[in-house]
């Protein structure tokens, strides 16, 4: 008897365990899933640049801006799910994934005014718009100094100053992986597959000293704003984030739980759902 108790008390163990690793999703580094089959795509001539984009499904507009060193792929869960009820568009940041990109420094000024050039090459007035990350920078300065473009922001993973971001990041083995991931996708997508390090080192300088918006500037954001975040996020500060939602008149935070800075991946569908549920609200 007492060795079924071992044995018993070995599987719940197990199970305890399991459960526990389980719960630790914010740890994880999920593939994206395939792209759907997208309904338009091709390459937007933008500010010198050959932009890639891509849309998906009728209704109401969303543009989907990915994340610094990244590409568009990232949302495939978001587009497979929004692509139902809204017209989405995604892209491929300058000097990212299929896009190209200039000698010309980088600034989220710069990024922005790219994907308003897209805007108008697809003939879109007006958009909800969903970032992560540098896309949630992005977004921030769009609606920032051109709040008429927008229906509504949600930015998730972002910062308005460089000390927002945690130095722990440096050393985090989860942005590790995503650095080398995004090297390993860069030469299979990019017209330049052997110039990685050259285009981290161009954009590297950006990070150094951007954003730096003063509370002023980001105070006088009028569009309906989500301020959103992991709750082991592993760049931004919380308080950081805290800072944010309080300074943007009327923002939502939303933090979702048991994800960090690439919750789309690691929670796709409670993800989805807090960027329908924002972005359709009356």
């Amino acid at each position: 008897m007492s060795r079924l108790w071992t044995a018993l008390a070995f599987v719940a163990l197990l199970i305890v365990s399991g459960a526990a690793r389980a719960e630790e999703r914010w740890l994880t580094l999920p593939e994206p899933a395939p792209m759907p089959k997208a309904e338009e795509s091709g390459y937007a001539p933008v500010n010198g640049i050959q932009m890639y984009y891509a849309v998906y499904g009728k209704g109401d507009p969303v543009l989907l801006i990915h994340g610094g060193l990244g590409h568009a792929d990232i949302w495939s869960s978001q587009v497979a799910e929004l692509a139902k009820t809204h017209k989405v568009i995604v892209a491929d940041s300058r000097g990212h994934g299929r896009s190209t990109r200039t000698e010309e420094p980088y600034g989220y000024d710069l990024m922005a005014s790219d994907y308003l050039a897209l805007l108008d090459h697809l003939k879109i007035d007006k958009t909800a718009l969903v970032g992560w990350s540098d896309g949630g920078i992005i977004g921030i300065d769009i609606a920032m100094k051109h709040p008429e473009r927008l229906t509504r922001l949600f930015a998730q993973a972002a910062n308005v100053t460089t000390d927002g971001v945690d130095p722990g990041v440096l050393t985090n083995k989860t942005f590790a992986a995503y650095i080398e991931r995004s090297g390993r996708d860069y030469k299979k997508l990019s017209k330049t597959p052997d110039q990685y390090d050259a285009f981290v080192a161009q954009i590297s300088k950006m990070w150094e000293t951007q954003p730096n918006w003063s509370k002023e500037q980001v105070a006088k954001i009028t569009t309906p704003t989500a301020i959103v975040a992991g709750d082991h996020d592993e760049a931004i500060k919380r308080e950081h984030t805290d800072y944010m939602a309080k300074t943007i008149p009327g923002a939502k935070e939303i933090i979702l739980p048991n994800a960090s800075h690439f919750a789309m991946l690691q929670a796709p569908d409670e993800y989805t759902k807090a960027v329908v549920d924002f972005i359709d609200q009356k």
